[in-house]
C-alpha cells in the first residue's frame, strides 16, 4: 500500500489512485504516519460530536431514549391503527406498565457520558469510515476503486436504516414486552434507565449491523467465498433462522414476528440480487 503524500511526483504528474499499476511501497512505519494522520481527523470529529451529544444528552434523553415509556409513541399509534384496522388486540399498546429509574448516585451523570460517547461514534460513523476508506483507496488499482464506488455512501445508508428499523420497530416491541412481562403480579417493573438505554444502544447497533448484510455478501463474493448460488441453496434454512431470531426478540405474537422477519428476508434477497451482480461484473 502507498499513500500520494509520501511518494516523490510521478515524471506525469499522475496520481497513485488513476494508474493500473502498483506504485513505490512505503515503509511500514511510512503505513503506520498515514494510519495516524487518519485516526487524528475521525477521533477530532467524534470528539466535537461527542461534546455536542453531551450538551443535548437531556434533549436526547427525552425526545429518544424515554419515548418507549409514552404511548403517544409514533410506533405505539401505528399497532394501535393496525390493531384496530385488523381486529388484533394482541397488537395494541394504550398503556405503559412500567417506570423508568435511576438507582445509582452518579447514574445520571454516568448516563450522559454514554450518550454523548455513542452520539460521537453513530453520528461520526460516515466520517469515520470515509477515512478508513481514504486510508485502503490508494493501495486499490484503478479497476478496483470503480468496483467498489460507493463504498463509503451505502456502508453508511444501510447503517442508518438498520438503525432506523431497530429504533422504530425492534426496540418498541422488546421493551414494552420484556418491561411489561410478570412472573407475578406484587413485582413491580421498576427498570433502571441505564438498563433501558443499553438495551436500545444494543438493539439498535445490532440492526444497523446487521443490515450491512448486502454489502457482506458483495465482498465475500467478490473474493470468491459465496455466490448466489450458495445463498439461493440455503434460502430455506435461512428464512427458518430468520423467524427464530424474530420470534426470540419480539412478543409472542404471529403479527410482529413476521413484521420483523419481513426486512430481514427482503436484505437476504438482496444479498443474493447482488451476489449474481457481483459474479457479472
Amino acid at each position: 500500500m502507498s499513500h500520494p503524500d509520501l511518494l516523490p511526483p510521478t515524471s506525469h504528474n499522475t496520481p497513485p489512485a488513476l494508474i493500473d499499476e502498483p506504485v513505490e511501497e512505503m515503509s511500514f512505519l511510512g503505513h503506520l504516519e498515514v494510519l495516524r494522520k487518519h485516526i487524528i481527523r475521525a477521533v477530532i470529529v467524534v470528539v466535537v460530536l461527542m461534546i455536542v451529544g453531551f450538551y443535548y444528552s437531556t434533549w436526547i434523553t427525552d425526545n429518544i431514549l424515554l419515548v418507549f415509556n409514552n404511548v403517544d409513541f409514533v410506533t405505539y399509534r401505528w399497532l394501535n391503527e393496525a390493531g384496530n384496522e385488523w381486529g388484533i388486540e394482541s397488537l395494541k399498546i394504550d398503556k405503559i406498565n412500567f417506570v423508568v429509574q435511576n438507582r445509582q448516585m452518579a447514574g445520571q451523570f454516568n448516563a450522559s457520558i454514554s450518550i454523548a460517547i455513542w452520539t460521537g461514534l453513530i453520528v461520526g460513523f460516515p466520517y469515520i469510515v470515509w477515512e478508513l476508506w481514504r486510508f485502503i483507496r490508494p493501495a486499490l488499482y484503478n479497476k478496483e476503486q470503480r468496483a467498489i464506488r460507493g463504498f463509503v455512501f451505502y456502508l453508511s445508508a444501510l447503517f442508518f436504516i438498520g438503525i432506523g428499523f431497530g429504533y422504530y420497530v425492534l426496540c418498541p416491541m422488546s421493551i414494552q414486552f420484556l418491561a411489561s412481562y410478570q412472573i407475578s403480579a406484587t413485582i413491580k417493573n421498576e427498570i433502571d434507565f441505564n438498563s433501558l438505554m443499553g438495551t436500545v444502544l444494543t438493539t439498535t447497533l445490532s440492526t444497523g449491523l446487521v443490515f450491512e448484510l448486502p454489502l457482506v455478501a458483495y465482498f465475500l463474493a467478490k473474493i470468491g467465498i459465496i455466490t448466489d448460488k450458495f445463498l439461493s441453496a440455503y434460502r430455506r434454512h435461512a428464512i427458518v433462522v430468520i423467524f427464530i431470531v424474530a420470534a426470540v426478540i419480539t412478543p409472542p405474537d404471529a403479527i410482529t414476528q413476521i413484521l420483523v422477519a419481513i426486512p430481514l428476508i427482503l436484505l437476504y434477497e438482496v444479498s443474493i440480487m447482488v451476489t449474481k451482480r457481483t459474479k457479472a461484473l
